[in-house]
């Protein structure tokens, strides 16, 4: 776990999906995801993060239900949800932090 605070400290947003494997709405995540991997390429990271095999960083984030997805920017949450979100409801997200950048 210790480059995943390397990671999260990037200028580029990095969408963490906390997930479970037993989770019903995680797995409905995935495909939503890869999807977003493919569409925005490396502008943006994607991690999955297991809870029950991370529990640390599941409590140090207090991560109460999954899945729950936080946008991280330089360190920082720039945002987080809980349950499953679109893909088009994520990219709008996603493109907030992306044109900072620019």
């Amino acid at each position: 776990m210790g480059n995943f605070k390397e990671i999260i400290q990037s200028e580029e947003p990095v969408l963490v999906d906390f997930f479970a494997e037993w989770c019903g709405p995680c797995k409905m995540m995935k495909p939503v995801l890869q999807d977003l991997a493919r569409q925005w390429g490396d502008k943006v990271r994607i991690l999955k993060v297991d809870v029950d095999k991370n529990p640390k960083a599941a409590a140090q984030y207090r991560i109460q239900g999954v899945p729950t997805l936080i946008i991280f920017q330089k360190g920082q949450i720039k945002w987080r949800q809980s349950g499953f979100v679109n893909a088009q409801q994520l990219s709008k997200v996603l493109q907030q932090y992306t044109q900072q950048q620019a």
